[in-house]
């Protein structure tokens, strides 16, 4: 089988393209390279392994990338609410009309899976399932609702809503909440937490791969469905997380009432309609914050203007 994988440069795809290899797969990665990653280097000697340099708006470049490939995994976006809000226009043309793009140009026969949001729900009183209406707030979550209910009318598809992705990718992503709190934790020793109470649902990224994995191998009874993807263990408060980095690292913790999320996520998700297909995440968020902080220590964020220290 050969897989596109578009956005296979990124955060996740620089987990999952391996993985894929890994399992004897022909992995086929579009990417626009928009933050001059590098992390997919060592696979061109791997004759399974292809690159395209392209950009999800170029319908053109799309419809040859698709010309002999099996299955699509779309994880092509620009992500997160923060990014998404300094740029509304790009986002609506990479994560919406990119999406659309795609959409045209494969064929019927060509299955894809969507790498969704939990983002799409918004603001939720109580436990999201699949079938909670969304209202997203952001624009991430606006151009992701978008796309994914574009693919839904199309068929031939799986979408996975993902919890808040954390965890060492080669293609590293500091912004992630988990892992901007160990950053802080090493780099400044000290963390201001705002909302302490709101509560989050994340998934480490090699779960994230996992799940790829097996939508993958079990497609034909998990198409034309969206899954929530992560687990109820890890839906964790904003203090909860900064804790469990204060199991890692010494660093002075305070939390104050000021700020707010964008996306306003504050909620519970199910995750049984996955779990029902036979799929659940293995890494746990102490296991994941030790990770972040094991390696982060390699990066030695230091001030190289500063005479403290040697």
């Amino acid at each position: 089988m050969k897989i596109l994988v578009t956005g296979g440069s990124g955060y996740v795809g620089s987990v999952l393209v391996p993985a894929l290899l890994r399992q004897g797969y022909r992995v086929k990665v579009f990417d626009n390279l928009l933050f001059k990653q590098t992390s997919l280097l060592p696979h061109f000697i791997n004759p399974l392994f292809e690159f395209v340099h392209g950009d999800v708006r170029d319908v053109h470049a799309l419809a040859r990338a698709v010309e002999d490939v099996d299955l699509i995994i779309h994880l092509a976006a620009i992500v997160g609410a923060p990014i998404c809000s300094a740029h509304p226009e790009l986002a609506e043309a990479v994560n919406y009309q990119g999406t659309v793009n795609l959409d045209s140009v494969r064929s019927s026969h060509q299955p894809i899976i969507y790498a969704s949001t939990g983002s799409n729900y918004g603001k939720v009183d109580g436990i999201c399932t699949e079938d909670t209406p969304l209202h997203p707030l952001s624009v991430y979550g606006q151009t992701k609702t978008k796309a994914e209910e574009h693919l839904k009318r199309s068929g031939n598809m799986i979408g996975f809503r993902f919890a808040t992705a954390f965890g060492i990718s080669p293609r590293l992503r500091l912004d992630l909440m988990p892992n901007d709190f160990a950053l802080q934790a090493l780099r400044v020793g000290n963390l201001i937490v705002y909302q302490k109470q709101v509560r989050r649902t994340f998934i480490h990224v090699t779960d994230m791969t996992r799940a790829f994995l097996h939508a993958i191998q079990h497609y034909e009874e998990m198409k034309n469905e969206i899954y929530n993807v992560g687990h109820e263990r890890m839906n964790l408060t904003k203090e909860e997380v900064a804790l469990l980095v204060k199991k890692f690292v010494n660093y002075y913790l305070h939390f104050a009432e000021i700020g707010s999320d964008p996306d306003q996520r504050d909620y519970e998700v199910s995750y049984e309609k996955i779990r029902s297909k036979g799929f659940e995440t293995q890494v746990s968020m102490e296991e994941g914050i030790r990770e972040v902080v094991s390696a982060l220590k390699l990066l030695q964020p230091e001030n190289p203007y500063s005479n403290i220290s040697i």
